[in-house]
């Protein structure tokens, strides 16, 4: 028997071997195993079975060992594997890798306990016996005379203060049995994951929600692919037709994917999934997947899945590769979040490729959101996708009233820039009084974006970067956001010596400090990615706002976006501009998104929300959109500008980025790239650049930028990226392909 191994050792390509007979019975396409490459031992998963045609067979190699009993790669992950190689230019060994948890692919052992329950009963004479020669034997023995179960071996020692020989001896004499049990680490089994549980009994469905859950039903019976973009309104149950919908997949017999675009939205999904899970089907798992899992909870849950001992995985992006047995449902939740796009190679969108896997298994995908992604939504007016509509929050709850705050207006009221203007502090007021919930927004940690001297006008910036830095309050520190650099703030400014150096800007320490002033009684806590650096902190602390033990939350874009507090009635965005004023086509749909998004975050209990936007620039087209949540308007007007300039979704973009520590050579190569792309492709694909990025260095190396805007990505994109490897780069510069980009800078 002989094999194609695409090896993990570094290069893209697929190597031979043959297999021992003592493997041959138990090795399958989508193995791990052990295989000799050159002078040393790698990885590789098992392609193809099949003799090269390029090389003599009596000269392979054989594969040395099978890691894995079961293989670690369904056909269908091998095969969307390759086609996310060939869509997003990437090596196939990355891909794999992504795929096949880090655990999996070292081979980590299981956990195991060791159990003890009576085995023969010894005569009396003979037990007599056994206390006068081992007494200690006796003491064990007769303590599990008075046992019905068995119980842990190292409580039991511990308890008699007994030795493990004394057990042994026992064991071997039959006297006692032994067994060995695999201890499953469960993700989010804790008392923290359960204080997220809702009603396991699933409430009366109102008419648009019975008909998106019918809807979904006949396809999953249907077993055929089709993908539904599920627009609905913040509020109106989208989680229950998600949950109708996983119902009918598991009835079917088939394995489920429920991605969450933030790890902060998973404890609340899976309390959810396995509140309903427990009351419809008592057997059926539910396994947490994401990055935050310690490496035993992901082994075990990896291993409930390819088994099939699980058939239902929640997660944030990754999830998207789970080996879930006979996938019949995909479910994408908040599907416009530019989180499922991956920033590092494999640089694949996980919304794409999970309507990919969808396609491969001939399930059906489900994307859901208040404020779909022009490029799902454009696909759902064209055809290509199914549009079920939530136009009504549940129970007929009124959306939020928004109220707008001009800035402009509160700076001079003010006379100074403030964080909070007085009609939100009046509102946090009445609210604290209630007893009620108020969540603050502002998508910037730190105390302040960065340190300026009003003297001459110097701003801190990164020695490594062309940024800014921002000012932390807590430790007087200025931190770089890009690659992390970290030194103490000055007292003075280094340029000219003035002590008028202060911080300018907001974020998210800042704002505390300003509403511990103004409402020094609450209990207030801040969730950014400087507080959330203990494993499960995030979890506690949204465990505590829903049990009422926390009355002002203050966060970054983790606390945005689908999460349900009854008690939250108002809802602040400290400055919506933010991802307004950014060199991004996409500024105004992320704004517009983050703004009814967060602004959904109210009012979602039996008390009317109210929210209060600050901004600059109440009167901008995007800002009264989402004051009215009116999607439909908003994208008819963005597709219109769209349109005339051929952005996406009426084109793929593809960024081309090169990076070195020469900015003169840097520019020349890319100019000379781009004359070579111009002369092979001529107007197969319009290229724009290059010119330096927007943040033009970053850990010390320069940044310059090709766009290349094409109707489809699979025609040019192979052709693009041969022609980019054959191409004499110097080996001081990177560069990296990037298809269909979340951001531009």
């Amino acid at each position: 028997m002989i094999v194609g191994v695409h090896p993990l050792a570094g290069f893209d390509r697929i190597l031979h071997y043959k297999v021992p007979e003592g493997l041959q019975a138990s090795l399958h396409v989508g193995s791990l195993v052990r295989i000799p490459v050159g002078r040393r031992m790698a990885l590789g998963v098992v392609g193809s079975e099949g003799s090269p045609t390029d090389f003599p067979v009596e000269k392979l190699k054989s594969v040395v060992q099978l890691i894995h009993p079961f293989p670690v790669l369904p056909p269908d992950l091998l095969e969307l594997a390759k086609w996310m190689a060939s869509y997003y230019a990437c090596p196939l060994e990355s891909v794999i890798e992504a795929m096949i948890p880090a655990p999996v692919r070292a081979g980590a052992s299981l956990k195991e306990e060791r159990w003890l329950s009576l085995g023969e009963k010894l005569p009396t004479d003979e037990l007599a016996q056994l206390e006068r020669r081992a007494p200690q034997q006796a003491r064990l023995y007769r303590f599990f005379l008075t046992q019905m179960f068995p119980l842990k071996k190292g409580l039991v020692l511990q308890r008699l203060r007994v030795t493990s020989p004394v057990a042994a001896a026992l064991v071997k004499r039959g006297l006692l049995k032994e067994e060995v049990r695999r201890l499953e680490r469960v993700a989010y089994a804790d008392d923290v994951g359960r204080g997220e549980a809702v009603a396991a009994i699933p409430p009366t469905l109102n008419r648009e929600q019975l008909a998106a859950t019918e809807a979904m039903a006949a396809t999953v019976a249907e077993k055929c692919f089709q993908v539904s973009l599920l627009h609905g309104v913040t509020g109106s149950g989208k989680t229950e037709v998600y949950l109708h919908a996983i119902d009918s997949a598991l009835k079917a017999g088939g394995g489920v994917i429920f991605l969450v675009p933030e790890v902060a939205l998973t404890p609340q999904t899976v309390a959810r999934l396995r509140s309903r899970l427990e009351a419809i089907a008592p057997n059926h798992r539910c396994v947490v997947w994401h990055s935050h899992l310690s490496e035993g909870e992901r082994l075990d849950g990896w291993l409930a899945l390819v088994t099939g001992e699980a058939r239902v995985v929640v997660g944030a992006r990754s999830a998207v590769f789970a080996p879930v047995r006979d996938l019949r449902l995909v479910v994408v939740d908040e599907e416009h979040e530019p989180a499922y796009k991956q920033d590092e190679t494999p640089r694949y969108q996980g919304r794409d490729v999970a309507v990919m896997r969808a396609k491969i298994n001939r399930a059906a995908c489900l994307l859901g959101s208040a404020t779909p992604s022009l490029e799902s939504y454009s696909n759902a007016r064209a055809g290509r996708y199914r549009l079920l509509r939530l136009t009504e929050r549940v129970d007929s709850r009124k959306l939020p009233f928004i109220d707008v705050v001009d800035m402009r207006i509160e700076v001079a009221r003010q006379r100074g820039l403030s964080a909070l203007s007085r009609r939100l502090v009046d509102a946090m007021h009445s609210r604290f009084e209630k007893r009620e919930q108020t969540i603050l927004f502002i998508n910037r940690r730190g105390y302040s974006s960065s340190m300026l001297c009003r003297k001459c006008g110097h701003v801190e910036e990164c020695s490594h970067c062309s940024m800014a830095v921002t000012y932390h309050r807590v430790d007087e520190t200025l931190r770089c956001h890009l690659c992390g650099d970290t030194r103490p703030a000055p007292v003075r400014c280094p340029q000219c010596g003035a002590p008028d150096i202060r911080w300018r800007g907001l974020g998210t320490q800042r704002v505390e400090e300003a509403v511990r002033r103004v409402l020094p009684k609450a209990r207030i806590e801040r969730m950014d990615a400087d507080t959330m650096a203990r494993k499960n902190r995030f979890r506690q602390i949204l465990g505590e706002f829903r049990t009422g033990k926390i009355d002002i939350l203050i966060g970054t874009q983790m606390i945005g976006k689908g999460l349900d507090f009854p008690n939250v009635t108002l809802v602040g965005l400290i400055d919506a501009d933010i991802s307004m004023h950014v060199p991004d086509f996409r500024a105004n749909e992320r704004t517009f998104q983050l703004l009814v998004q967060v602004a959904g975050r109210a009012g979602r209990g039996d008390r009317a929300g109210e929210v209060v936007v600050q901004t600059f620039v109440p009167h901008s087209e995007t800002i009264q959109f989402s004051r009215q949540a009116d999607f439909e308007g908003f994208a008819e007007a963005e597709l219109r500008m769209r349109e005339q300039f051929r952005y996406p979704p009426y084109r793929h973009l593809i960024h081309h980025l090169f990076r070195g520590p020469s900015e003169e050579k840097l520019k020349y190569f890319s100019e000379q790239w781009a004359r070579k792309v111009e002369a092979v492709f001529g107007n197969r694909l319009e290229l724009r650049g290059p010119s330096a990025s927007p943040i033009e260095k970053i850990k010390d190396l320069y940044r310059w930028q090709l766009w290349y805007f094409t109707p489809t990505v699979s025609r040019i994109i192979v052709e693009l990226n041969r022609l980019r490897l054959e191409f004499p780069w110097p080996e001081d510069i990177t560069q990296v392909l990037d298809v269909d980009p979340a951001n531009l800078t």
